[in-house]
């Protein structure tokens, strides 16, 4: 994939037209994807939260109420994201959307025992990147969802993260497990655990892709930093997912790639019952759209 825009072509050829159940909707950027969804035919909508502000800023928008959207009332955050994910869980809707809503108090609701979308997969978050000046668009894996994963979290994550990039068309994705260095110290745990899962997927523990690490950054995007340090291999300067240690690694290059390079992204909760759309409060429109798309994409 090339652009993000291209998760929109040629979306739903079922029969049977998505719904999603957006939490707490009444906020423009929100509504804004909402309408160009809508527009688009990608999907129906749900929309959660005081019906009255609701109503208020689809006027403000300038979206009428049509066809496939719906309203239900839910008087406090809590009712609103403890609906929408019963709603989900039942089947009544497909996926859910994070509106203006803290995301405590949705994934509280997620990991509900009793109406919740938790499996026993690990819940991760992938996030795809259009960047600037690069041919194709890259995955990273996990930016805001496990803070400190073991060895088996890791495993986990790049299961979800292997879902998400072939229901875009990836047949094979190419995993950098990313750490400071290409060689394993044992004094950084990072380097340990990449060779540790690069083992894993040669023994067959992990399928559906390749891994490779320990590998740094530079080496896992750029052909020529690999080329400069010698390092040959299937992933290497040419890594469709980036695996990252920890949150603070993930987090700090999911805003690096925002905010320096002007990144255009995508990025969905994977691993539950249902895919669920966590977006940024102050993502762009644009941004919580594409995720929408990316999120859909994963149903099938």
């Amino acid at each position: 994939m090339k652009q993000l825009k291209d998760l929109l072509q040629t979306m739903n050829e079922q029969q049977t037209v998505p719904k999603v159940a957006v939490v707490q909707a009444a906020d423009k950027e929100v509504l804004t994807a909402v309408a160009a969804g809508l527009e688009k035919s990608l999907c129906h909508f749900i929309l959660y939260g005081d019906g009255g502000f609701i109503r208020s800023f689809l006027g403000g928008a300038g979206i009428d109420i049509q066809n496939g959207l719906q309203i239900v009332e839910a008087g406090t955050p809590e009712t609103a994201a403890k609906q929408a994910v019963k709603d989900v869980s039942s089947g009544k809707a497909d996926v859910v959307m994070k509106g203006n809503i803290d995301t405590s108090t949705l994934l509280k609701a997620v990991l509900n025992k009793e109406d919740g979308l938790r499996t026993e997969s690990v819940l991760s978050h992938v996030a795809l990147f259009e960047v600037p000046g690069r041919k194709h668009c890259i995955l990273l894996t996990d930016a805001a969802m496990n803070i400190a994963p073991d060895l088996e979290t890791k495993a986990s994550i790049i299961k979800n993260a292997v879902h998400v990039a072939k229901s875009i068309g990836i047949e094979v994705p190419k995993v950098a497990a990313l750490a400071a260095v290409e060689k394993v110290n044992q004094a950084m745990p990072a380097t340990v655990d990449a060779a540790n899962l690069a083992q894993m997927q040669r023994d067959g523990k992990i399928t559906g892709c390749l891994v490779d690490g320990p590998l740094a950054f530079d080496v896992a995007v750029s052909a020529e930093a690999a080329a400069q340090k010698n390092i040959e291999s299937d992933t290497a300067g040419c890594a469709d997912v980036l695996l990252v240690p920890t949150i603070e690694t993930g987090n700090a290059l999911y805003k690096s790639f925002v905010y320096f390079a002007g990144a255009k992204v995508a990025a969905v909760i994977a691993g539950a019952k249902a895919p669920i759309v966590l977006t940024s409060r102050s993502d762009t429109a644009e941004n919580k759209l594409f995720s929408l798309a990316l999120a859909l994409r994963t149903l099938s």
